[in-house]
This record gives C-alpha cells, structure tokens and sequence, in this order.
C-alpha cells in the first residue's frame, strides 16, 4: 500500500499524492454490497411481498442481508466529499475544480435519469435514486469548495444533524412550495416520477467528507488513530441518542413482539432520507471495516481495489447484470420476461408468478454478478491507470 507521508511540507505540497488504497478498498466493498441489494430487489421472493426491515415478517438473515447495505450509501457520498478534498491538495482549484464538478454532477443527473433507470425498469423511467443525489450534491459542492474548509464541514454537520428536526414538515401541506421541499428533503412520488434521495442530508454528507479530508492526509499511524476514534465516537454518539430516543431519527424504537429481536429495532433507523442516527452508525462501522481493509492481505483486497478505482462503470454494469441474470433464471421458472419491465414501480405480476429465489439462491445470483464483473473492472481499471484522456474521470 502506498502511503502519504506526515509532514506539513508533503500536505501542503502540490506533487500528485500517491494513491490511497484502503480508500478504493472500502469504496469497492460498498459496491458490492450494492450489488447484494440490488440482487435482491431482483430475484430474492421475499423482497417481493414485504420490507425485510419489518420485524413483523422478516428473519435476522434477511434483516441482516438488507441493514448491512445501508452502509453504502452515506459512505460513497462522504468518500466522494474526502476525493474531492484530495482533488484540490492535488492542486486542482478554483474554477478548474468548480467546472469538473459541475459537470460531472450534471453527467451523473442525466446518468440517473437515463441509463440507471432504464436498467432498474427495463423501460423508461424517472426514479431519483443515490447518482442523482450524489450528482447534484456535486453541482452544489461546485460552489461550496470556494468557501474555507472548515466552513463547509460546519455546513455538512449543520445538515446532516438538524435536518431531523424538520421531521414533521410534510410537503403536502406547503402548496407551491411542496415540490422543492421534496426535491431538498422529502422521499415520495413527483408530478414526473418518484425520489427516494432528497438532496440536503446527503449533500451534508458530502461537505462533511470534503471538511475532514486532511484527516487522510496524516501519517499513516495517526490517520488510523484519528479515523478510529471518530468510528467510535460515532457509534457511542448513536447509542446515547437511539437507546432512551433522545433525537436523530424519526422513528423511535419499541420492543417487538420477539423480544430477542430487539437489537434488530435498535439498528432499524430510517434511509429516507438519512437520519441522524443512520449516518453515525452506518459510517461508524463503515470507517472501521476502511481501518481493517488497510491492514487485510493483497489477495483479499483485489477485486475490491478494481471494483473500487471503477465506481461508475462497476455501478452501471452490476444493474444490467443483476436485472439480466434475473430474466434468465426466471425463464426456468416459467415467468415471461415481460413482466420484468416496470418492476420498479409496480412488481404486482412477479408477485402473481411466485417468482423469487430463496436468500441462499439469491447470495449465488451475487456471487455470479461479482465473478462477472470482476474482470471488467480489473480490466477498465488498468485502462485507467495507463492512459490520462479526459473522459475517463466521468466514467
């Protein structure tokens, strides 16, 4: 692993700063967690009839199968916040940076609404999902990145921990003003489609990750220091707020029927958008799982270094891969491959079929996805690595 060095001369030195592996590494296995969740959503028979976050219906390996994706999402974003950081230690600045992340996060919004979607739907769609947030996060962070850096990181901590304090806000009751409330902070359908993934939360996630980029900076025994007390720190934050339901999450927890399932209830904290309480625990345990990628062996963090230095490409492929993966091994089953199209909004016709695999079949539904696109990342990621044309920081 190729580290930085510690001195304020290496930080402040505008030499290219060699890469930071256990970065890729952890933003590689969120990928494939990403991949397990979306798997899911397309050939598991449970995902089809109820939440595997219902502890009414649910058992603890599903539970489990679907809470551990959780970690994905907020720990993209705030990588994306710690590159962009690193982006301008780098010496790209001031508009250079500025246009780059404009432009990026407008290629990520049209990436959304186009590709991403039509692989979700099998037809076009509009469902703003986690690109069109991180996407337009960038567009915000193109203004944002001229402000002192300590600013943008009181900003993201500013919404990431008083956005819960608007819980009760319903965009029905604002007349006009509903649709922008939605776009910025409510989950729900559109007069053009649904979003899942309001932008504010997770545009403080964002700054947030941008405002503690010198943390990577460190020498490698301090950096590890240093990131481990946050993990921490976050996760004795969560339990002091979660366990007596002080604040942080819209949803406070009971004791279940199961008693035995009540660690469960605890963990249940709420995605949409993103409480409080989910981006402590998420990120807690995510920048410990980085800290313990940093000391695994070569070999085991292989396919998480290619999945991770081709975010984009493992993340439009795996859709294509997982939904096709799908259609086939539904034609055994005798499901027309028809009823595959619009799945997304209305999954009624799968249902009627009886469709879905068990949860052992559909962890080997993601290991075939992974083994498939294992090579094309490793393949795209050296094409990366020895060519610099301008393009392929948009893919």
């Amino acid at each position: 692993m190729v580290e930085p060095h510690a001195s304020n001369a290496a930080v402040a030195s505008t030499a290219p700063l060699p890469r930071l592996d256990f970065i890729d590494a952890l933003r590689g296995l969120v990928i494939a967690l990403m991949v397990l969740d979306h798997t899911r959503d397309f050939v598991n028979q449970q995902a089809f009839l109820f939440d595997p976050l219902d502890l009414d219906k649910t058992s603890v390996a599903l539970f489990l199968t679907r809470w551990v994706t959780h970690l994905c999402a907020p720990t993209f974003v705030m990588l994306s916040g710690v590159s962009i950081f690193l982006q301008a230690n780098r010496g790209k600045t001031g508009w250079a940076l500025s246009r780059f992340l404009l432009t990026r996060g407008l290629w990520l919004i049209v990436l959304e609404v186009t590709v991403v979607d039509f692989g979700f739907d099998f037809r076009p769609a509009i469902f703003l999902q986690v690109i069109y947030a991180i996407g337009l996060s960038m567009v915000l962070m193109s203004a944002a990145v001229h402000l002192p850096r300590r600013g943008v990181l009181a900003l993201g901590i500013v919404l990431v921990a008083g956005h819960n304090l608007f819980d009760g806000v319903d965009a029905a009751t604002l007349g006009a003003w509903g649709l922008p409330w939605q776009l910025l902070m409510q989950p729900g359908p559109l007069p053009f489609g649904f979003i899942a993934y309001p932008v504010l939360p997770w545009f403080g996630l964002m700054c947030v990750g941008y405002g503690i980029g010198g943390v990577y900076l460190l020498e490698s025994s301090r950096r590890t220091r240093t990131l481990a007390l946050m993990a921490i720190a976050m996760l004795l934050l969560f339990f002091v707020l979660r366990l007596p339901n002080l604040y942080g999450d819209p949803r406070p927890w009971t004791v279940p029927a199961d008693h035995e399932l009540t660690p469960l209830a605890i963990m249940s904290v709420a995605k949409y958008p993103p409480s409080l309480d989910y981006v402590l625990v998420t990120l807690g345990i995510s920048t410990l799982l980085g800290l313990a990628l940093g000391r695994a062996p070569a070999w085991l963090l292989k396919p998480f270094l290619a999945f991770g230095r081709t975010p984009m490409l493992s993340y439009l492929l795996h859709i294509y891969l997982a939904h096709t993966f799908a259609v086939v091994i539904a034609q055994f089953y005798g499901v027309p491959a028809r009823h595959f199209i619009g799945t997304l909004s209305d999954p009624s016709r799968l249902r009627a079929d009886g469709w879905g695999l068990s949860l052992w079949g559909t962890y080997a539904v993601w290991l075939a996805v992974l083994v498939v696109l294992y090579p094309i990342a490793t393949a795209y990621a050296r094409y990366r690595a020895t060519h610099k044309k301008w393009w392929l920081s948009y893919l």
